[in-house]
């Protein structure tokens, strides 16, 4: 899959038109993908949780989305306006809360 296009600031990717705050690149790849294997997951309960009209599962998956894409730096404080402990403390945050 090819990578989607970036803003030239590199903060945004831009897909079908829209922009999307990019994922911290300073997060270690090992720790970016397990972080994103967490969102999919959450994302999928999310999925079987509406299905199931369960509506705290689907509040609780919800919070986990929420939890990965604060840690991913795509929520929250831009990663760009924070110095490099507190992106490794957010990340770090978020892999504890989720895992």
């Amino acid at each position: 899959m090819a990578e989607p296009e970036r803003t030239p600031d590199g903060r945004f990717v831009v897909i079908d038109g829209r922009r999307w705050r990019a994922t911290d690149p300073e997060i270690p790849e090992e720790t970016a993908a397990t972080l994103r294997s967490l969102l999919m997951r959450a994302r999928r309960d999310v999925g079987a949780a509406r299905r199931d009209q369960d509506t705290e599962a689907e509040r609780d998956a919800r919070s986990r989305v929420h939890l990965a894409k604060v840690a991913l730096g795509e929520r929250g404080t831009p990663w760009w306006e924070q110095d490099s402990a507190e992106r490794r403390r957010r990340w770090q945050q978020g892999l504890d809360a989720l895992s």
